[in-house]
């Protein structure tokens, strides 16, 4: 392992505008694995990025603006469909968004003449999170600083409501049993729904406020992590509703918190966009020490390539990707 582990991004795209959210496509949906989309400050970009590390005859990074979307408002948050398909004809881009107006609107485009979007209205306060159903794609989940979760249909229709204590900041959708939903709460705790019982069935605590972000692991979903204060925390929840491990991380407040999609034991986690630099951290719970440290002054978004141990960050009119050993 290299002693300074403090570097510059390994390639860097272009953009018009500061970015203020980036999510690669999570899922496996024909030629679209490399589905990128960013957001500034009234636009979403739908792009792809082929990387070298992939590709042995491509040197660095290919990347190409597919479509760029009008959004008229600040984008806070991505989520990708799983409906999104490359390699149908014609081709299907669905996404939704999360704006500054506390409105969530949903997107679909054919990348040619089709080009929709409806508007979610509901939430009275600033929407921190939101994710697709990841199975169907057929319901979207969301979280804001009005204390509820909601859940939609694609209608834009509530299909279930849970009143929260405290600000929700994080929402993950179970991999493959999509009746398990995590909400993940300001004031440090964590609760797992039953969206079929419309209960709470199991509940976390980090002991520590404010917790900004937390994730469950896809590639082992005992496992959940996340960031509160200046720290990173990790369950195991078959063990203990109280942290396995956590550690500083920080020094200015942790922001975000994302499991690797292809290592259970790898996530990253950012400190406050526009603080000082190295803000951007990837870690490995093998390792005490962050494996790196990216050297950027300010970013916002934080998401993991599918299949590439390889991170992307938004910046000030750049895209900045990160790619670490496993």
């Amino acid at each position: 392992m290299k002693q300074d582990a403090t570097r510059n991004a390994a390639y860097t795209v272009d953009c018009e505008d500061y970015v203020h959210v980036v999510e690669f496509n999570p899922f496996e949906s024909g030629d679209s694995g490399n589905l990128i989309a960013y957001g500034g400050n009234n636009y979403v970009v739908i792009g792809t990025c082929t990387f070298q590390e992939e590709e042995a005859d491509i040197e660095g990074l290919h990347y190409k603006t597919l479509r760029t979307f009008h959004h008229g408002v600040r984008v806070d948050g991505i989520a990708w469909s799983p409906e999104t398909r490359l390699d149908s004809l014609p081709p299907v881009i669905k996404f939704c968004t999360s704006a500054a107006d506390m409105k969530i609107r949903l997107f679909t485009s054919d990348l040619q003449d089709k080009n929709e979007y409806k508007i979610l209205e509901g939430h009275s306060d600033f929407i921190n999170g939101l994710v697709f159903d990841p199975k169907e794609g057929q319901e979207i989940a969301s979280v804001s600083d009005d204390h509820t979760c909601r859940i939609w249909n694609l209608e834009g229709v509530q299909t279930a409501h849970f009143v929260l204590h405290s600000p929700g900041m994080s929402v993950c959708w179970h991999p493959e049993e999509t009746f398990k939903l995590m909400v993940a709460e300001k004031n440090g705790t964590i609760r797992f729904y039953d969206l079929l019982a419309q209960q709470a069935i199991l509940s976390l605590e980090s002991e520590q406020m404010p917790l900004m972000s937390a994730h469950w692991c896809l590639k082992n979903t005992f496992k959940v992590g996340a960031v509160a204060g200046n720290d990173w925390l990790i369950w195991d929840i078959t063990r203990s509703s109280y942290p396995q491990d956590k550690r500083p991380v920080h020094m200015d407040r942790a922001c975000l918190f994302r499991w690797s999609t292809i290592n259970e034991n790898l996530f990253a986690t950012t400190g406050y966009p526009g603080k000082m630099a190295s803000q951007f951290q990837i870690h490995h719970l093998g390792h005490p020490q962050p494996i790196l440290i990216g050297s950027v002054t300010i970013g916002s978004g934080l998401s993991w390539h599918r299949t590439l141990p390889l991170c992307a960050i938004g910046g000030d009119h750049k895209l900045l990707f990160w790619v670490t050993e496993m």
